[in-house]
């Protein structure tokens, strides 16, 4: 009987506490707190500046960003425009943000930095104060510019690789033994405020670490960072694929559904127009897809494959029903790109890493063509960006009372028109080569044919008799 007196008597003054408590509503919340932005939306005259250091001047991850929206978007002129430099952090990012940044007009921002900013040792309070300080500075240039920042986190620092390529040398060991960590603790702080602020946000960090380990399951020295620092082609997919990724953008290229009944074939498409479907035995309709397969050069195959990026990212589906029992070719423009059973049709096939297909070929001439814009037009801009930043260091050493100090800031003048000229014809090269794309990256009208191969009679085993 006590015993359900004082049950009674905390229930009592649970019902009381919760009484008194202000109600706090989802608009209150809301109010406090709004909702991230989830999605890179770019429609026709948006534009994405790319903003980092050494890792987006190396014109990889950003190329093969690029190569997706070139080929899953052929209708719209989307403009690109790289802003990396190397050595930058988030102060240098602030030098430069009107002109190399704010003047594209971005709809989106992404922002990779935080590499240098730990400055390659263990957690120290200062440092971390001085990027913390500059990092919501620049978020706030950002906004204040109208553009929506996707701040994404420090890639990896690979103290594996780190320890195998300084093998002896001596100094090296707070570096190696916490520096990973530092990143993510810094990866963690953005984090907290692209959920504060309401933006995109880009987990680059956890990718890169986590397929690491999977691979030196199978290879210990395995590394897609040889120089600890900067991602080969293969690690700047995976940074490519997280991008994709972690802002939801559109998956699918195609989905073809064949269906035959009684002699007659109903063919429907998702993301593309079909047409001239033949009746018989044979399947035949020419379909034209609205978007191309997202097809990377060569060197960046590993960190593709590794992502399952064409399966997730591109996926380019064909399913055929209603056939009878055997084994059947298909062709695309009259060329043979494989021999699937009824089964593997029935169930479906995905062609989107078939390298036969025309639409393959098609983008990954375009893949080629933007690895050309980025060779001889972005990297060279990026490298003169870098100039600026030495130049300008070399200004601001300058002190009044310096007797060669008027010489020293004409000489820069000099220099900064020639910077200018510089600039303009970087850009307009990569416009030239922008216009390229957009005619190489126009999906066309294919031909299918499905047939089923005849297989030849096994001839009869002839023996001779012996004489």
């Amino acid at each position: 009987m006590s015993h359900f007196k004082f049950d009674a008597i905390k229930v009592s003054a649970l019902m009381l506490a919760l009484a008194l408590t202000p109600f706090v509503s989802a608009q209150d919340v809301a109010a406090d707190f709004p909702a991230s932005v989830d999605k890179i939306e770019l429609a026709d005259g948006d534009t994405l500046v790319f903003l980092g250091d050494s890792i987006t001047h190396q014109c990889l991850y950003t190329q093969y960003v690029e190569d997706f929206f070139y080929t899953r978007y052929p209708s719209a002129r989307i403009r690109f425009h790289n802003s990396g430099v190397g050595g930058d952090r988030a102060n240098d990012a602030l030098v430069r943000f009107d002109r190399d940044v704010a003047e594209w007009k971005p709809k989106y921002v992404t922002i990779l930095l935080g590499m240098n900013d730990g400055t390659y040792t263990r957690f120290e309070q200062g440092v971390f104060d001085t990027y913390e300080a500059d990092m919501t500075t620049l978020l706030d240039r950002i906004k204040d510019a109208g553009a929506i920042a996707i701040p994404m986190t420090p890639t990896m620092f690979d103290s594996r690789a780190a320890r195998i390529r300084d093998k002896g040398k001596s100094g090296r060991e707070l570096r190696d033994k916490y520096y990973n960590g530092v990143l993510a603790f810094y990866g963690a702080w953005l984090r907290e405020q692209a959920q504060t602020r309401g933006l995109g946000f880009v987990d680059m960090y956890s990718p890169l670490n986590n397929l690491t380990i999977q691979e030196r399951k199978r290879d210990p020295s395995f590394t897609m960072i040889a120089d600890a620092v900067h991602p080969g082609a293969a690690g700047q997919a995976v940074m490519a694929f997280a991008i994709l990724n972690d802002m939801h953008v559109n998956r699918s290229v195609t989905s073809l559904n064949a269906q035959k009944v009684q002699d007659k074939w109903t063919v429907t498409a998702q993301n593309g127009e079909v047409s001239e479907v033949g009746d018989g035995e044979e399947l035949s309709f020419t379909f034209k897809a609205n978007s191309l397969p997202w097809v990377l050069p060569e060197e960046a195959a590993l960190g593709y494959d590794l992502t399952k990026a064409g399966h997730k990212m591109s996926n380019e589906r064909f399913r055929v029903t209603g056939l009878a029992p055997g084994q059947y070719q298909l062709k695309i423009d009259g060329e043979p790109v494989g021999s699937y059973s009824h089964l593997q049709l029935q169930f479906k096939i995905e062609l989107q890493g078939n390298q036969r297909t025309p639409q393959y070929q098609q983008a990954l001439e375009v893949a080629m063509r933007n690895k050309l814009r980025n060779d001889e037009a972005v990297r060279p801009l990026r490298n003169t960006w870098g100039r600026m930043k030495r130049e300008r260091r070399t200004l601001n050493a300058i002190k009044e009372g310096d007797a060669d100090a008027a010489e020293k800031r004409a000489a820069f003048a000099k220099w900064e028109e020639e910077f200018n000229a510089t600039i303009a014809k970087h850009i307009e090269r990569a416009k030239e080569l922008e216009n390229e794309i957009y005619e190489l990256n126009q999906p066309k009208p294919r031909t299918y044919t499905l047939t089923r191969v005849v297989r030849q009679p096994r001839q009869p085993l002839k023996v001779e008799a012996a004489k």
